[in-house]
């Protein structure tokens, strides 16, 4: 009676930095959300969705007005089509999409690769679908792919390629040339992409998001997740969507029905809403760029080194200069003995240790003031 399906399995990082955060009094630059409050007009979406009585369960693919909307918004920013009712699902957060799309597909014995450092989420649901994970390495410190090493590790028991970018924790993007590279792989070897492309719409510096649905290859068989949680900073209302084909959402909705069965209600109703106006989505350019630019002005003369994150609401930083402590212990000095809290990003690195901290500029500009005055003292 004391087996366990996942033995190694212990308190993800995140919830360990906030906790020491917590006990410590510390500025929490460690989890990815936001400490700013949502828009007032979303926040009164939801509250009037609730008045009117949209409280009872919904649709199990999710409301038609927000699948439209959906829909609609991916047409228009990447030319893709997906048909609302057949291949668009609300879930439980992107989290639910990634875990349910790994269910649907992944068979004992299946390879999946996944690139590190890699969200922490994606192991753990590749090996309760009785799949094995097959890391490989990006390249540091520009974390770059290399599409030789992928073809490499491709086997017969390989079935997926899970990408993620805009990438946790480095920032950066998958070029037009990687998504070739990528679609030239699975069209040759018949397989799977789950793309997880949360951070979707923060992207800097004139930028571009490569989405896996503008490539006919990769559109034809990949899960795309998205999440809403992270774009209109209200990450516990745990909203999400998955994007695929009709064939492989028939899979996807197989277990997504006994995983939740649908989602909450009122809150898909204020969001069709809120995504009406798409500057809504589009505007978060702007707006996270300005706090990152704030972030690195602020310390921009202190030890660390950084190159400025391309995408997402974090920034890594190199304290090489400052310390030789591991990253895990340099983390945990920080948030015990500075009051400043971030995730050492070792522990997504198959044990590599690049002397590189994660920092989550998603915060007030005092916050980030306060963050640079500890930081620039080190």
């Amino acid at each position: 009676m004391n087996a366990s399906k996942l033995p190694h399995a212990v308190p993800s990082i995140f919830a360990q930095m906030s906790q020491l955060a917590a006990q410590h009094g510390a500025l929490n630059l460690s989890q990815g959300f936001p400490s700013f409050n949502a828009a007032t007009e979303l926040k009164n979406l939801a509250a009037n969705a609730i008045m009117e009585d949209h409280n009872q369960y919904a649709p199990m693919m999710g409301i038609p007005s927000l699948r439209i909307a959906i829909s609609r918004m991916i047409q228009e920013e990447h030319g893709a089509m997906y048909h609302p009712d057949q291949e668009i699902c609300i879930t439980n957060g992107a989290t639910q999409a990634i875990f349910t799309a790994l269910q649907a597909t992944i068979f004992k014995g299946d390879e999946v690769i996944i690139f590190t450092p890699a969200y922490d989420c994606y192991e753990p649901a590749i090996t309760l679908a009785g799949g094995v994970p097959v890391p490989i390495p990006m390249s540091l410190p520009d974390f770059k792919i290399d599409w030789d090493l992928v073809k490499k590790a491709i086997t017969s028991r390989t079935k997926m390629i899970v990408i993620n970018s805009p990438h946790n924790p480095s920032g950066t993007l998958l070029t037009d040339e990687d998504m070739v590279q990528l679609e030239s792989i699975v069209t040759h070897h018949n397989l799977y992409v789950l793309s997880d492309e949360v951070y979707e719409h923060m992207v800097f510096d004139d930028h571009q998001h490569n989405s896996a649905c503008r490539y006919l290859g990769l559109k034809e068989r990949s899960f795309i997740t998205g999440s809403f949680g992270k774009t209109f900073h209200v990450t516990g209302w745990k909203l999400g969507y998955c994007l695929a084909p009709a064939s492989m959402m028939h899979e996807f909705v197989k277990v997504h029905q006994q995983v939740v069965f649908c989602v909450t209600r009122p809150l898909q109703h204020a969001t069709a809403q809120y995504l009406q106006t798409p500057s809504h989505y589009r505007d978060l350019r702007q707006f996270y760029q300005r706090k990152r630019d704030l972030f690195l002005q602020l310390i921009e003369n202190s030890n660390f080194a950084f190159k400025p994150t391309q995408s997402s609401y974090f920034q890594l930083l190199d304290y090489s200069a400052i310390s030789d402590d591991g990253n895990i212990a340099f983390a945990k000095a920080l948030t015990i003995n500075h009051k400043i809290a971030s995730i050492p990003i070792s522990v997504f690195m198959q044990g590599k240790d690049p002397k590189m901290l994660r920092f989550c500029f998603a915060k007030t500009d005092e916050e980030l003031v306060a963050a640079a005055k500890i930081l620039n003292e080190l």
